[in-house]
């Protein structure tokens, strides 16, 4: 029951009138509109300081390596820039389509009001631009450490994904609540497959060059004074004795490992692989002469003819060597 004292100002079970509700809600439906705008200049601008980092890393290679390793870095850097270049056009076409929506659906509403009453496709969008924003900030930083080689190959291709993953968010976060007919769905389906595209161009780049790296980093003397070269040959020469040994002891024990094979393989063989009665092929090479008579079975043995059918298990163990 309901205490109609002045202590006891309860909530009534009908919703709030406008003019009583409390503020808190006004600056959230105010936060929602701004944080949408907000988050996508972020992720804008996180991108374009991708861009301007990768640049600055590509001069930075050039200075710095050489030969096989600067023909790598290069490739891997030039396609970081055309999928942070993808994902701009991709931020771009998204944020005109997210007007059109808005200006489409508000009505007479405001634009924030727009966002309040549509507030989980609105944190939809916030939450699909952080992630491109931290993919884009993460695959550089990557980018970073391979070309410094402080990092792993692994990393780029995963944070590849990631962002690949992310933007694909942002677009279905985007185009939920567009027109199917809209010209800028069109484009931001279209920018998406660019995305797609040049971020398995990052990972094939980083494949390949990962592989190229492993195979010619040794075979790479550029840059090599006499001594140093000297210092390497010795080196080289005292690897490939180390490397012979131990191929030498591997051999041994491969040969080790498939004589037991054969021997616990004759002990346990079947009847139709061999005859139980009969000694295992190992025993038979070491061994040319017949065993010593103390070695038979205690068992008389009988005459074939005094066998039935009941001792059919037994005639094959009753075999004289």
């Amino acid at each position: 029951m309901h205490s109609y004292g002045v202590s006891a100002p309860l909530t009534p079970p009908c919703p709030l009138p406008q003019e009583l509700k409390p503020k808190s809600l006004d600056v959230r439906q105010e936060e929602l509109g701004a944080m949408v705008d907000k988050e996508m200049a972020a992720t804008s601008a996180a991108i374009e300081d991708a861009v301007r980092r990768i640049e600055d890393m590509m001069n930075q290679a050039r200075h710095a390596s050489s030969g096989v390793k600067l023909e790598v870095n290069e490739r891997i850097l030039n396609s970081c820039t055309d999928l942070m270049k993808a994902i701009r056009l991709l931020v771009t076409t998204s944020t005109s389509l997210q007007k059109e929506i808005v200006e489409s659906g508000r009505g007479a509403a405001t634009q924030q009001e727009f966002y309040a009453k549509n507030s989980r496709w609105t944190e939809g969008l916030i939450s699909a631009s952080k992630a491109v924003g931290w993919g884009a900030t993460q695959l550089v930083e990557s980018a970073d450490r391979v070309v410094l080689h402080t990092g792993k190959y692994e990393e780029l291709i995963v944070c590849s994904h990631e962002i690949a993953a992310s933007t694909a968010q942002l677009v279905a976060a985007s185009k939920v609540k567009a027109d199917k007919h809209s010209p800028h769905l069109s484009r931001l389906q279209e920018c998406s497959r660019t995305v797609n595209e040049m971020a398995a161009s990052v990972v094939a780049s980083t494949k390949s060059g990962q592989e190229q790296i492993e195979e010619r980093d040794t075979m790479d003397f550029s840059g090599l004074s006499l001594i140093k070269l000297k210092k390497q040959e010795m080196e080289t020469q005292v690897r490939v004795l180390e490397l012979e040994k131990t191929l030498e002891a591997e051999r041994m024990r491969l040969g080790e490992l498939r004589k037991q094979h054969y021997v616990l393989a004759g002990a346990v063989g079947t009847p139709s692989e061999e005859d139980p009665g009969r000694p295992s092929a190992a025993a038979r090479s070491g061994a040319s002469k017949k065993p010593p008579l103390a070695q038979k079975p205690s068992v008389a043995p009988r005459q074939d003819h005094q066998l039935d059918k009941k001792d059919g298990v037994y005639p094959a163990q009753l075999v004289n060597y």
